[in-house]
């Protein structure tokens, strides 16, 4: 990350999440929760989402599956193009925590933050040429009207190069934000690093 961005209440800074609601002791967890974890993400151990996730083991781990199948299998959609994807719908729908995280992963992949900042200033204008400016187009029209999608939005990508199996992890990758946005909006809340540091 080259420098930190703050608009309209996004930030590409490295946030934490705290569930509202009891996550699992990493210590007292039973063995299934703790083969979840560990298959799950590096720091689920320690990350509320994944403790609170773990309540339901077998749950978390088809999650984690499919997370792991969309955002990181490889060829099809650059991972980059994955991640703008996710942060568009992040930012449509308000979460602000998982926003941050795909900021930071498109940075970290494209090697640029312009794009960040112009999804952070709006979303729905954000781009910096025309392929980066349809998968943003289609990341919004999916979240914003999903029973509206047709033929049209599919040849629009189509039109600036995207193949068949490019446009699938596209729009899986938004599915998958979608759904993580509304857990992670109705289960707990970002905390700033000014948040962690009184801690």
């Amino acid at each position: 990350m080259t420098t930190i961005i703050k608009k309209n209440g996004f930030t590409n800074e490295i946030l934490d999440w705290k569930a509202w609601l009891d996550v699992v002791d990493p210590d007292a967890a039973t063995p299934e929760q703790v083969s979840v974890l560990e298959m799950s993400h590096p720091k689920a151990k320690v990350s509320d989402y994944y403790l609170f996730l773990v309540h339901q083991p077998a749950i978390l781990q088809q999650r984690s599956e499919a997370f792991n199948a969309i955002m990181y299998a490889p060829g099809g959609l650059p991972r980059a193009e994955r991640e703008l994807g996710s942060l568009v719908v992040s930012c449509i729908n308000g979460c602000v925590y998982c926003a941050s995280v795909h900021a930071q992963r498109f940075e970290q992949l494209a090697k640029r933050a312009d794009t960040v900042e112009q999804v952070f200033n709006n979303p729905r204008t954000a781009g910096t040429n025309e392929r980066e400016q349809a998968i943003v187009a289609f990341s919004v029209r999916i979240t914003e009207e999903p029973e509206n999608i047709g033929p049209q939005d599919i040849q629009a990508l189509k039109n600036v190069g995207l193949d068949d199996a490019e446009i699938l992890d596209l729009l899986h990758a938004d599915a998958i934000f979608a759904w993580a946005n509304r857990l992670m909006l109705n289960l707990g809340e970002p905390v700033f690093p000014q948040e962690q540091a009184a801690d």
